[in-house]
């Protein structure tokens, strides 16, 4: 990050939308005495309305998402931008640009494949030059992915251990919906690859996120939508596996972290996502029928006729579930591992709270905190287009577990 003077230490874009306004609401309430933090987005009078209900005195800032020169400006007079505004492939381009060109550091939620690639080619060796952390994925999509595997490699290197083999993150407990937000991500990266193949094999291949895919070791197929047997994961799992919906991504963010870090976690480190669907005899029946479900949707949201009936179905983007369901909400994944001597490792995330929203806005915020006030417990990086465990590390599994998440890992 720039050590030029900036007016705000955090600049919290999409500040009048759904989760914009609950992450700004999380600042109001934890962000430290003295932290200068500023509302922005296109709307002027919907930013004072946020404003004037969280009962802060904050500078608004106005900018449109195509508004390059005063995206620039923003990202100029700061020094940490968050953003909650997307589809990021349609929305984002510019501001992720303008942050990395000023030496600002960044963070969002993405969850679009085809956005952190553009992202990786288009400012990756920029923000290296100006020591920008441009970070994606700072929320639901990918943190408990990405921090978790962090967590479990590094009990694995205490212990001496060896490194990481067969690695499966396991949703074994979630309480809440899929955000309007994913669906509209989702719905424009169908439409972005429709017709052009090259796009679509850059979604599909489990290292498109990767920095260079010829340095990869060959470790086979790798299928993120694969139906398991519990207790070929784990001794002490039961029923049938379905695959997890996010598992998509979160993969991709894992192994880009591995990568990045010189495959600190192992070269023969296989990572896999699924969903436990219970124990009882009709668990393979549902994880199948969930397999079946997700390859449904993403069929339906592709042909017009089905994606016209499932936009009146599915949640849409600025909407969400009220305070009290936001609260009742929560979520526990749990991750199961084999070194290369022969030890089984396990880990497990755990927090309250809606997934994609109440807890996105603990994991978005703390990540802004984290880039504002922690640079001396952050990562040792020139900047980049990096991931949470490269660009936050240990700072953000501190703030986190403050938060009252539970992040831990052991052996057996």
């Amino acid at each position: 990050m720039s050590d030029q003077p900036r007016d705000h230490d955090i600049v919290v874009y999409g500040a009048s939308g759904f989760v914009g306004a609950l992450v700004a609401r999380y600042l109001a309430e934890h962000a430290p005495a003295g932290t200068r933090i500023a509302l922005a987005g296109r709307s002027e009078a919907r930013i004072a309305e946020v404003k004037r209900r969280l009962g802060v005195d904050w500078p608004v800032l106005v900018a449109d998402a195509t508004d390059v020169p005063a995206l620039e400006r923003i990202a100029a007079a700061t020094r940490v931008v968050v953003t909650t505004v997307g589809p990021y492939a349609k929305y984002g381009k510019a501001l992720v640009r303008a942050c990395a060109a000023a030496g600002t550091d960044y963070a969002d939620l993405t969850g679009e494949v085809l956005f952190a690639r553009q992202s990786i080619d288009d400012n990756h060796e920029l923000a290296r030059s100006t020591g920008a952390r441009i970070v994606h994925s700072c929320g639901f999509d990918s943190i408990p992915s990405d921090i978790g595997v962090h967590v479990l490699a590094q009990q694995v290197t205490a212990d001496g251990a060896g490194e990481l083999t067969d690695t499966t993150l396991v949703v074994t407990s979630m309480r809440g919906g899929i955000s309007g937000g994913t669906i509209d991500s989702m719905r424009h990266q169908l439409d972005v690859v429709k017709n052009d193949g090259k796009l679509r094999r850059v979604a599909a291949s489990p290292y498109s996120l990767t920095p260079d895919r010829s340095a990869e070791p060959d470790l086979g197929r790798q299928d993120d939508t694969a139906v398991l047997s519990g207790s070929a994961v784990h001794p002490r799992l039961r029923g049938t596996l379905a695959p997890f919906f996010m598992a998509s991504y979160n993969t991709r963010v894992v192994r880009r972290s591995n990568a990045l870090r010189g495959w600190e976690y192992g070269r023969a480190f296989r990572y896999r996502e699924a969903m436990s669907v219970g124990a009882s005899p009709l668990s393979p029946v549902i994880a199948h029928g969930t397999r079946l479900g997700l390859g449904a949707l993403m069929a339906g949201l592709s042909l017009p006729p089905t994606r016209y009936v499932l936009d009146r179905i599915l949640p849409k983007p600025g909407e969400g579930p009220d305070e009290q369901s936001r609260e009742k909400g929560h979520f526990t994944m749990d991750l199961f591992a084999t070194t290369t001597s022969g030890v089984r490792y396990s880990a497990r995330f755990r927090a309250k709270g809606d997934p994609g929203y109440a807890a996105t806005a603990v994991m978005l915020g703390e990540s802004a905190l984290a880039l504002a006030h922690d640079r001396d417990a952050l990562p040792a990086t020139e900047g980049g287009v990096l991931t949470p465990a490269t660009a936050l590390g240990d700072a953000l599994v501190t703030r986190l577990r403050a938060a009252g998440m539970e992040i831990a890992a052991r052996r057996g």
